[in-house]
């Protein structure tokens, strides 16, 4: 077992339960055991089956170094796909017509990209990362009001005519994304009417999921809001390992450091999830579900509408 300096794309990377098992056949109190749970080994090398084995934050270090999104040449095909959602409803021409403002970016874990009050200065389209969305309460603590991924658009206010954002836009799982001045998404969104209606759209959704929140604070049990936002964050970030920072998810979830642990250990205890080294990884999505409030399926619903 060793670190490695050339690793190979993540897609060809063995996944968690492999990486689970061949660290399972390692002596127990051994210095290879400690050295992995120091955070000090990055990847595991399995020379029986050829493998190169990485930890979660080497994998998506890799994918944000491999998949920065280059968007497609003026003369891409139609067909080119587009990773974000909003973006590949767009015909090949008005896409094209975007791309000269389009720049691929890699958002680290708790950037900030928008501050409440302040000018909205970009505008991102998430491939891969997750951000939340936090709203100031009374007290200056931030609560979670929403999260965007692939299937949406970091400043929505924007397209509805407001320059200023109403909320903290912050990085909740690091990626990669596409960003665009505000000073030519502006002009862009204003002569391209599908992109008008993708973003109308999206509006509405981000506007009713706010809604949802507002109930599932009055009316779920923290275990069950946990549940919610473990399955939503990785849906958006499209992996089953998400970060999960116990400081960070009392300010998101609106509650004590002391409730999000005993969330967690219970969600742990049921075998629906493991948490090791500030990350959470999903064990059994279906049961996940099904401890999970009603919000989860609704929120989702809503993407299909």
């Amino acid at each position: 077992m060793a670190a490695n300096g050339h690793l190979p794309s993540p897609r060809a990377t063995p996944g968690p339960m492999v990486l689970r098992r061949v660290i399972n056949q390692l002596p127990e109190g051994g210095p290879e055991r400690q050295a992995i749970e120091a955070g000090e080994i990055d990847a595991v090398l399995d020379h029986a089956n050829s493998n190169v084995i990485l930890f979660p934050a080497a994998r998506r270090a890799i994918r944000v170094a491999h998949s920065s999104p280059s968007p497609p040449a003026p003369h891409a095909a139609p067909d080119t796909p587009v990773a974000n959602s909003v973006l590949a409803a767009l015909t090949s021409a008005e896409y094209r017509e975007l791309l000269p403002g389009l720049e691929p970016v890699a958002l680290r874990f708790g950037e900030v990209l928008h501050e409440p009050g302040a000018p909205i200065r970009y505008v991102y389209f998430p491939i891969d990362c997750t951000i939340c969305l936090l709203s100031p309460t009374h007290h200056q603590r931030m609560v979670e009001t929403g999260l965007v991924g692939f299937e949406g658009m970091v400043g929505i206010s924007l397209a509805l005519g407001v320059d200023v954002s109403s909320v903290r836009a912050q990085v909740q799982c690091a990626g990669a994304a596409l960003r665009m001045p505000a000073a030519r998404f502006q002009p862009a969104f204003r002569s391209c009417l599908s992109l008008q209606r993708e973003l109308y759209r999206y509006a509405y959704v981000k506007l009713a999921q706010s809604r949802q929140a507002v109930a599932c604070v009055a009316s779920h049990r923290i275990e069950q809001r946990l549940a919610c936002w473990i399955l939503m964050t990785s849906d958006r970030s499209r992996s089953s390992v998400v970060a999960l920072q116990q400081d960070h998810l009392s300010t998101i979830l609106g509650v004590r450091r002391a409730s999000v642990t005993l969330a967690s250990l219970a969600l742990r205890s049921r075998k629906l999830i493991s948490a090791r080294r500030g990350e959470t990884t999903i064990l059994n999505r279906a049961g996940l579900e099904s401890a999970s409030c009603a919000c989860y399926k609704r929120v989702e619903a809503l993407h299909s509408t």
